[in-house]
């Protein structure tokens, strides 16, 4: 059985050649109007692609901002793909965590490119807290976590994507 190395730039052809075609895709019938006694239907169950956060300690930049507040986008197949074929992730296989959120992460704070320098400068638990987040967001599709009250033990769930004790 041969091997095939695969390489940033033949995985983008790779890639490119298996989209579908979208010229030969039909084109979309014409919105019909409402009758007028019918109410307009909402779309109620929309994907939500993009999840806001907070560290729970923050980014410093080199200026010594702190950024606390970001999002995080839904990762697709490209984005788990592509670290496998990136050369610090095959020299140590544990940066394969700082590639894959700086490719999903879309903001932190004024910061807009977030790139894998910018994660190696978190501090680890804030990495931990975003590895979490990813976890959650990617498959189980929330931000959502059932905890306990260790003094009356009653369970109820707490949203993980950042809001203050008290804040609705």
């Amino acid at each position: 059985m041969r091997r095939r190395t695969v390489t940033a730039g033949s995985l983008e052809e790779i890639l490119r050649a298996t989209e579908p075609a979208t010229a030969a895709a039909p084109a979309p019938a014409p919105p019909t109007a409402p009758s007028a006694g019918a109410p307009a239907r909402r779309e109620e169950h929309a994907l939500r692609t993009e999840f806001e956060f907070e560290l729970p300690r923050g980014y410093v930049d080199e200026a010594g901002t702190l950024h606390r507040h970001g999002s995080m986008r839904l990762a697709t197949a490209r984005d788990e793909l592509r670290p496998l074929i990136d050369l610090r992730v095959k020299e140590n296989p544990a940066y394969l965590s700082v590639v894959l959120l700086s490719q999903v992460i879309t903001r932190l704070g004024t910061v807009t490119d977030v790139h894998a320098g910018v994660v190696e400068r978190m501090y680890a638990t804030d990495v931990a807290f975003l590895q979490d987040f990813y976890r959650r967001v990617n498959s189980e599709g929330h931000t959502r976590a059932a905890v306990t009250c260790p003094h009356c033990e009653g369970a109820f769930e707490v949203d993980l994507s950042g809001g203050r004790l008290g804040e609705s």
